[in-house]
C-alpha cells in the first residue's frame, strides 16, 4: 500500500543501522567514552579549581561538571547521528537505488517521512543507553524524582530529541541529494558541525562568551536541545561550575517551540529538495 511507502524506507534503515554492528557499537561508545575520559578528567579539574566547592548556593542543589556535560554528550551525540545521517542517500544515487526510489509509485516525501523516523529511533535508542551509562559512571540524573517523574522526565526529553533529530536528518538529506560526492557532503557537514558544537552551552556556560558569540548562540538549535534536557534531566534550578542555572516553564516552551520552527522549515527544504530531485 502507498500510505506506507515511509515504513519501507525507514524500515531499511533500521536494518543497515543494527545489521552494521561496527557503526552501532562506535555510534554507542564515542559517547561513553566522552564521559568516561573527558567527563572524568575534566570534573576533576574542575573540582579541583574550584576547590571542591561546585558553586551551591543555599537552598539550590549543585551538579557535578559530569552530570553537567552528560546533557550535552546527549546533545552532541544525537546532532552529529542526523547531520550525517543523509549520506545514506549518496549511496543510493551511487548504486542507482536513488532512481529506483524516485520512480516508483511511492511519494517522495515518503522518502524524508522514513528517514526521519529512523533517525527519531537511532537518537532515542543512543540517548537512553548514554543515560544508563553515565548513571553508572556517576552522572547524576533524575536525582530524587519517584518512578512517575522519571517517566515523564524521559518523555520530555525524548519529545525534545525527536523534533530536533527531525531538524538535522532533513537538513542532511536535502545536503545530501545536491551534492555530488560524498567529499562534498562531508565538508559541508563537518563544516557546520564545528560552530554548532562549540557555540552551544553542551560542554561549558557560554554567559562569558564575546558578544559576537552571544547571537550564535541564541540562534543555535543545540543550545536548545542541551536546554531541553537538562531542565527534564536534572531539575529547573541548579548550580555547576559556579554558576546558577534557573529555567521556567515559558523558557521550556520557547526553546522547544525555537525547535519546532527550525524542524519545520528543515522539513520543508527537504520536501522541496526530493520533489524537484533529477537523478540521471
Amino acid at each position: 500500500m502507498r500510505i506506507f511507502g515511509f515504513f519501507t524506507v525507514y524500515w531499511r534503515d533500521m536494518l543497515r543501522y543494527f545489521r552494521f554492528r561496527t557503526q552501532l557499537f562506535s555510534s554507542l561508545l564515542q559517547p561513553a567514552l566522552w564521559l568516561a575520559f573527558f567527563g572524568i578528567a575534566m570534573a576533576a579539574n574542575f573540582d579541583r579549581i574550584m576547590m571542591g566547592d561546585t558553586g551551591g548556593l543555599p537552598g539550590v542543589p549543585g551538579v557535578g561538571y559530569i552530570t553537567f556535560m552528560a546533557a550535552g554528550v546527549i546533545a552532541m551525540n544525537v546532532l552529529f547521528t542526523n547531520l550525517f545521517g543523509g549520506f545514506i542517500l549518496l549511496f543510493d544515487k551511487n548504486w542507482g537505488l536513488m532512481r529506483e526510489m524516485l520512480a516508483s509509485p511511492m511519494p517522495r516525501r515518503d522518502i524524508i517521512f522514513g528517514l526521519c523516523l529512523s533517525g527519531v529511533t537511532k537518537s532515542c535508542i543512543q540517548a537512553a543507553v548514554i543515560i544508563v551509562i553515565g548513571l553508572l559512571l556517576g552522572v547524576s540524573f533524575f536525582g530524587g524524582k519517584t518512578p512517575a517523574e522519571v517517566a515523564w522526565s524521559l518523555c520530555g526529553i525524548f519529545a525534545f530529541i525527536a523534533v530536533f533529530a527531525i531538524g538535522f536528518l532533513s537538513l542532511s538529506t536535502a545536503i545530501a541529494l545536491v551534492t555530488e560526492s560524498p567529499e562534498g557532503f562531508q565538508g559541508v557537514t563537518t563544516l557546520l558541525t564545528m560552530p554548532l558544537f562549540f557555540a552551544s552551552n553542551a560542554l561549558y556556560p557560554t554567559d562569558a562568551f564575546p558578544e559576537a558569540l552571544q547571537w550564535l548562540v541564541a540562534v543555535n538549535p543545540l543550545t536548545y536541545l542541551v536546554t531541553g534536557i537538562r531542565h527534564f534531566a536534572i531539575g529547573d534550578h541548579f548550580t555547576a561550575i559556579g554558576v546558577e542555572y534557573l529555567t521556567t516553564t515559558g523558557d521550556i516552551l520557547i526553546a522547544f517551540g525555537a525547535l519546532l520552527l527550525f524542524s519545520a522549515a528543515t522539513f520543508a527544504l527537504a520536501w522541496r529538495t526530493v520533489e524537484r530531485a533529477v537523478i540521471t
